[in-house]
């Protein structure tokens, strides 16, 4: 069982929920930027949460299922077309052999998360399927190419019919950035930004730069300062830092930051805003408000809650069918 790669799309990559406990030998954990979508999408289609897919970014490759076969699309809004005809998001589609999915541009959000029924079986690197770009890692340590193809693992489960067809509520689970503010906990050096940067930080409206990447979301608008130059050790680093270089633009680090770096922590956002920074594309704006860490702990617990009582309520819809 495999999928063809007629075109590969802007940036796609294999990814799973990433490679842990190597940090300490300077191995980053990659893995999927929006880990709501990975696992939603997993659970559609009956895969275990820990199965690779795809994510795609901003502009979707085309595939070919060389076997007959199943898919969802979640996260981000994206046209798409399977064998022409226009499919949904956030619902689990069978595929026939010989069927072509077409992902074309986003329509809102940035990223999106393909999974595929059995998941992509490739041979693991240090315990993950992940893409690491900038370490060249992983079975495919590159962005899909025209021509691969991809195995896939043995289906749990196929729609039968398009009358069995359901679909979930994307709106919990996929929230533009710019309905709320970004939550964000004040970091290790906030206390050294001088006020008209302390004022400006929750105040005035970022933008996402187009240098932006997997590494880390780079942010325009006010210069932030701080009151004296730090002199920062290197020290270990996790998504959601946001960093003050010497440009004054902060840089909030993703899934495939270094890790470690040296520059003033100025803030962290919140764990449970990660996947919703992650939908930022290049342009749109951000704002953030400032809350403590109970606040961020609770608001984490209730969406994991949240998010569990939907994937159980899931496997028992697929066990019923």
């Amino acid at each position: 069982m495999s999928i063809e790669v007629l075109r590969p799309g802007m940036l796609s990559t294999v990814q799973d929920l990433g490679r842990t406990g190597y940090a300490a030998l300077g191995v980053g954990r990659s893995g999927a930027l929006d880990t709501d979508a990975l696992r939603l999408g997993n659970a559609l289609l009956g895969n275990a949460a820990t199965a690779a897919g795809l994510e795609i970014t901003l502009h979707g490759p085309t595939l070919r299922f060389n076997t007959r076969g199943a898919f969802a699309l979640c996260g981000a809004d994206f046209i798409a077309r399977l064998d022409g005809q226009t499919v949904s998001g956030w619902s689990a589609m069978a595929a026939e052999a010989g069927s072509v999915l077409e992902l074309g541009h986003a329509r809102s959000g940035c990223r999106a998360w393909l999974a595929l029924a059995g998941g992509i079986d490739s041979p693991t690197v240090l315990g993950s399927r992940s893409t690491d770009l900038n370490a060249g890692l992983g079975p495919l340590p590159q962005a899909l190419r025209r021509g691969d193809v991809l195995t896939l693992g043995a289906q749990a489960s196929t729609p039968r019919a398009p009358s069995t067809r359901w679909s979930l509520d994307p709106r919990p689970w996929f929230a533009l950035t710019g309905h709320a503010p970004l939550r964000l906990l004040p970091g290790r050096d906030y206390a050294h930004l001088d006020q008209s940067s302390v004022t400006a930080l929750c105040n005035v409206e970022f933008r996402v730069a187009a240098a932006s990447n997997r590494v880390g979301v780079r942010l325009n608008g006010a210069t932030l300062r701080l009151t004296h130059a730090l002199e920062c050790v290197s020290e270990g680093c996790v998504p959601g830092v946001v960093q003050l270089p010497p440009s004054g633009q902060p840089i909030v680090l993703l899934g495939e930051h270094p890790v470690s770096g040296g520059y003033p922590r100025i803030a962290q956002i919140a764990a449970v805003d990660l996947p919703r920074l992650a939908q930022a594309s290049p342009g749109s704006a951000l704002r953030f408000v400032l809350i403590d860490l109970d606040t961020a702990t609770r608001a984490l617990l209730a969406r994991q809650r949240a998010r569990a009582d939907l994937e159980s309520r899931i496997h028992s819809r697929l066990a019923a069918t």
